[in-house]
Protein backbone atom coordinates (compact mmCIF):
# COMPACT_ATOMS: atom_id res chain seq x y z
CA UNK A 1 0.00 0.00 0.00
CA UNK A 2 2.66 2.92 0.61
CA UNK A 3 4.58 2.04 -2.00
CA UNK A 4 1.56 2.11 -4.49
CA UNK A 5 0.71 5.31 -2.99
CA UNK A 6 3.72 6.96 -3.06
CA UNK A 7 3.33 6.37 -7.29
CA UNK A 8 1.02 9.55 -6.47
CA UNK A 9 4.27 11.23 -5.64
CA UNK A 10 6.11 10.22 -8.66
CA UNK A 11 3.72 11.70 -10.39
CA UNK A 12 3.38 14.69 -9.28
CA UNK A 13 6.92 15.03 -9.13
CA UNK A 14 6.98 14.94 -12.70
CA UNK A 15 4.12 17.58 -13.47
CA UNK A 16 5.85 20.19 -11.24
CA UNK A 17 8.84 19.35 -13.43
CA UNK A 18 6.98 19.75 -16.69
CA UNK A 19 5.41 23.30 -15.39
CA UNK A 20 8.56 24.25 -15.01
CA UNK A 21 9.41 23.87 -18.41
CA UNK A 22 6.37 24.63 -19.89
CA UNK A 23 4.64 27.29 -17.79
CA UNK A 24 3.62 28.76 -14.43
CA UNK A 25 0.95 30.80 -14.57
CA UNK A 26 -1.09 28.77 -12.13
CA UNK A 27 2.01 27.32 -10.17
CA UNK A 28 0.89 29.79 -7.32
CA UNK A 29 -2.96 28.56 -6.63
CA UNK A 30 -1.57 24.94 -6.54
CA UNK A 31 1.64 26.13 -4.26
CA UNK A 32 -1.17 27.57 -1.76
CA UNK A 33 -3.51 25.07 -1.71
CA UNK A 34 -0.08 22.54 -0.70
CA UNK A 35 1.06 24.58 2.02
CA UNK A 36 -2.78 24.63 3.46
CA UNK A 37 -2.71 20.66 3.30
CA UNK A 38 0.95 20.60 4.69
CA UNK A 39 -0.50 23.13 7.90
CA UNK A 40 -3.40 20.83 8.02
CA UNK A 41 -1.70 17.49 8.00
CA UNK A 42 0.60 19.23 10.82
CA UNK A 43 -1.43 20.44 13.36
CA UNK A 44 -5.14 18.11 12.50
CA UNK A 45 -3.00 14.78 12.40
CA UNK A 46 0.83 14.74 12.66
CA UNK A 47 1.58 16.03 16.18
CA UNK A 48 -1.87 14.74 17.74
CA UNK A 49 -0.60 10.56 16.70
CA UNK A 50 3.11 11.37 17.52
CA UNK A 51 1.94 12.30 21.12
CA UNK A 52 -0.62 9.12 21.18
CA UNK A 53 2.84 6.76 20.02
CA UNK A 54 5.05 8.70 22.40
CA UNK A 55 4.00 10.24 25.91
CA UNK A 56 7.62 10.53 27.28
CA UNK A 57 9.01 13.69 28.64
CA UNK A 58 12.53 14.75 28.86
CA UNK A 59 13.34 17.76 31.10
CA UNK A 60 8.91 18.67 31.01
CA UNK A 61 8.99 19.02 27.41
CA UNK A 62 7.16 15.87 25.74
CA UNK A 63 9.90 14.37 23.78
CA UNK A 64 7.13 15.10 20.57
CA UNK A 65 7.80 18.52 20.64
CA UNK A 66 11.61 18.57 20.74
CA UNK A 67 11.98 16.19 17.75
CA UNK A 68 9.37 18.75 15.94
CA UNK A 69 11.39 21.97 16.50
CA UNK A 70 14.62 19.71 15.36
CA UNK A 71 13.26 18.60 12.36
CA UNK A 72 12.07 22.05 11.57
CA UNK A 73 16.09 23.22 12.75
CA UNK A 74 18.03 20.61 10.21
CA UNK A 75 16.04 21.10 7.46
CA UNK A 76 16.96 24.81 7.90
CA UNK A 77 20.39 24.16 8.66
CA UNK A 78 20.42 21.97 5.17
CA UNK A 79 18.74 24.94 3.09
CA UNK A 80 21.56 27.19 4.71
CA UNK A 81 24.56 24.67 3.68
CA UNK A 82 23.42 24.51 0.21
CA UNK A 83 23.90 28.51 0.17
CA UNK A 84 19.81 28.72 -1.75
CA UNK A 85 17.11 29.01 -0.90
CA UNK A 86 14.23 27.80 -3.58
CA UNK A 87 11.70 30.75 -2.82
CA UNK A 88 14.17 32.72 -4.48
CA UNK A 89 14.67 31.30 -7.47
CA UNK A 90 15.04 34.28 -9.16
CA UNK A 91 17.61 35.94 -8.03
CA UNK A 92 19.97 33.66 -9.57
CA UNK A 93 18.49 34.01 -13.17
CA UNK A 94 20.48 36.70 -14.43
CA UNK A 95 23.65 35.22 -13.88
CA UNK A 96 25.31 35.76 -17.90
CA UNK A 97 28.63 33.14 -17.19
CA UNK A 98 28.10 29.87 -15.63
CA UNK A 99 31.68 27.60 -14.38
CA UNK A 100 31.50 24.34 -13.91
CA UNK A 101 31.80 25.04 -9.91
CA UNK A 102 28.67 26.85 -10.38
CA UNK A 103 26.81 24.39 -12.25
CA UNK A 104 27.94 21.65 -9.21
CA UNK A 105 26.20 23.99 -6.56
CA UNK A 106 23.21 23.33 -9.07
CA UNK A 107 23.51 19.50 -8.75
CA UNK A 108 24.09 19.23 -5.24
CA UNK A 109 21.18 21.53 -4.45
CA UNK A 110 19.23 19.28 -7.10
CA UNK A 111 20.64 16.38 -4.66
CA UNK A 112 19.65 17.95 -1.29
CA UNK A 113 15.52 17.49 -3.20
CA UNK A 114 16.20 13.93 -4.06
CA UNK A 115 17.03 13.08 -0.68
CA UNK A 116 14.52 14.77 0.95
CA UNK A 117 12.18 13.24 -1.17
CA UNK A 118 13.09 9.97 -0.35
CA UNK A 119 12.35 10.86 3.56
CA UNK A 120 8.74 11.81 2.35
CA UNK A 121 8.34 7.93 0.97
CA UNK A 122 9.57 7.15 4.31
CA UNK A 123 7.27 8.95 6.01
CA UNK A 124 4.51 7.40 4.05
CA UNK A 125 5.58 4.37 4.85
CA UNK A 126 5.90 5.19 8.78
CA UNK A 127 2.72 7.29 8.65
CA UNK A 128 1.01 3.55 7.93
CA UNK A 129 2.79 1.71 10.45
CA UNK A 130 0.69 4.23 12.90
CA UNK A 131 -2.72 3.95 11.06
CA UNK A 132 -4.57 3.83 7.95
CA UNK A 133 -5.74 7.61 9.08
CA UNK A 134 -2.42 9.47 9.41
CA UNK A 135 -0.77 7.50 6.45
CA UNK A 136 -3.77 8.87 4.17
CA UNK A 137 -3.08 12.42 5.74
CA UNK A 138 0.62 12.46 5.45
CA UNK A 139 0.73 11.12 1.83
CA UNK A 140 -2.08 13.34 0.78
CA UNK A 141 0.57 16.68 2.04
CA UNK A 142 3.05 14.86 0.45
CA UNK A 143 1.68 14.12 -2.66
CA UNK A 144 0.67 17.63 -2.96
CA UNK A 145 4.45 19.62 -2.13
CA UNK A 146 5.50 17.19 -4.22
CA UNK A 147 4.92 19.24 -7.17
CA UNK A 148 6.78 22.01 -5.66
CA UNK A 149 9.68 19.49 -5.08
CA UNK A 150 9.72 18.11 -9.35
CA UNK A 151 9.44 22.08 -10.11
CA UNK A 152 12.41 23.26 -7.85
CA UNK A 153 14.25 20.62 -9.23
CA UNK A 154 14.06 21.14 -12.30
CA UNK A 155 14.83 24.99 -12.04
CA UNK A 156 17.57 24.82 -10.01
CA UNK A 157 19.88 22.69 -12.23
CA UNK A 158 18.87 24.52 -14.86
CA UNK A 159 19.21 28.18 -14.03
CA UNK A 160 23.09 26.34 -12.21
CA UNK A 161 23.63 26.12 -15.86
CA UNK A 162 23.19 22.50 -16.39
CA UNK A 163 21.45 21.51 -19.45
CA UNK A 164 18.24 20.07 -20.09
CA UNK A 165 19.70 16.04 -20.27
CA UNK A 166 21.30 16.93 -16.80
CA UNK A 167 18.17 18.60 -15.23
CA UNK A 168 15.67 15.58 -16.52
CA UNK A 169 17.86 13.15 -14.93
CA UNK A 170 17.79 14.74 -11.77
CA UNK A 171 14.23 15.40 -11.75
CA UNK A 172 13.68 11.73 -12.68
CA UNK A 173 15.68 10.83 -9.90
CA UNK A 174 13.72 12.78 -7.55
CA UNK A 175 10.58 11.34 -8.49
CA UNK A 176 11.35 7.95 -7.88
CA UNK A 177 13.06 8.53 -4.45
CA UNK A 178 9.56 8.44 -2.86
CA UNK A 179 8.80 5.25 -4.01
CA UNK A 180 12.17 4.11 -2.84
CA UNK A 181 11.77 5.70 0.68
CA UNK A 182 8.27 4.01 1.10
CA UNK A 183 10.00 0.77 -0.08
CA UNK A 184 12.25 0.84 2.88
CA UNK A 185 9.39 0.61 5.24
CA UNK A 186 8.58 -2.52 4.16
CA UNK A 187 11.46 -4.04 5.33
CA UNK A 188 10.97 -3.03 9.14
CA UNK A 189 8.15 -2.15 11.66
CA UNK A 190 9.15 0.77 13.58
CA UNK A 191 8.66 0.29 17.38
CA UNK A 192 5.94 3.46 18.86
CA UNK A 193 7.76 4.96 20.67
CA UNK A 194 10.45 5.56 18.18
CA UNK A 195 7.33 6.16 15.17
CA UNK A 196 5.87 9.09 17.81
CA UNK A 197 9.69 10.56 17.79
CA UNK A 198 10.07 10.16 13.93
CA UNK A 199 5.91 11.61 13.27
CA UNK A 200 7.33 14.59 15.68
CA UNK A 201 10.37 15.45 13.73
CA UNK A 202 8.35 14.81 10.48
CA UNK A 203 6.18 17.38 11.11
CA UNK A 204 8.71 20.20 12.04
CA UNK A 205 9.96 18.96 8.42
CA UNK A 206 6.82 19.84 6.67
CA UNK A 207 5.71 23.09 9.14
CA UNK A 208 9.44 24.46 7.49
CA UNK A 209 8.56 23.52 3.90
CA UNK A 210 5.19 24.75 4.56
CA UNK A 211 6.20 28.25 6.12
CA UNK A 212 9.03 28.95 5.01
CA UNK A 213 9.33 27.87 1.08
CA UNK A 214 6.40 26.99 -0.12
CA UNK A 215 3.90 29.66 1.30
CA UNK A 216 6.56 32.38 0.20
CA UNK A 217 7.20 31.24 -3.02
CA UNK A 218 3.29 30.87 -3.27
CA UNK A 219 2.77 34.99 -2.95
CA UNK A 220 6.37 36.09 -4.49
CA UNK A 221 4.64 36.87 -7.84
CA UNK A 222 1.31 36.38 -7.31
CA UNK A 223 -0.10 38.13 -3.82
CA UNK A 224 -3.75 37.27 -4.64
CA UNK A 225 -6.61 36.62 -2.14
CA UNK A 226 -7.34 33.45 -4.32
CA UNK A 227 -4.10 32.00 -3.24
CA UNK A 228 -4.87 32.59 0.46
CA UNK A 229 -8.48 31.10 -0.10
CA UNK A 230 -6.46 27.97 -1.73
CA UNK A 231 -4.35 27.54 1.46
CA UNK A 232 -6.99 27.91 3.71
CA UNK A 233 -9.01 25.60 1.48
CA UNK A 234 -6.22 23.00 1.98
CA UNK A 235 -6.11 23.30 5.83
CA UNK A 236 -9.95 22.87 5.62
CA UNK A 237 -9.78 20.28 3.35
CA UNK A 238 -7.69 17.99 5.63
CA UNK A 239 -9.79 18.72 8.73
CA UNK A 240 -12.72 17.22 7.08
CA UNK A 241 -10.58 14.59 6.35
CA UNK A 242 -9.33 13.91 9.59
CA UNK A 243 -12.43 14.10 11.03
CA UNK A 244 -14.48 11.78 8.64
CA UNK A 245 -11.44 9.17 9.26
CA UNK A 246 -11.62 8.94 12.80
Amino acid sequence: MPVFIALGSLLTTLLGGFVAMRFRDYRHLILGLAAGLMLGVVGFDLLPEALDQQAQQVFNVPAVFLTFVLGFLVLHLVERSVTIHRGHEHEYAAHSHIHSHEQGVGIFAALALVGHSMMDGFAIGAAFQAGNTVGGAVAVAVIAHDFADGFNTYTITSLYGNNRRRALTLLGADAVAPVVGAAITLAFTIPHHVLGLYLGFFAGFLLYLATADILPEAHAEHPTQLTLACTVAGVGFMWLVVGLAA
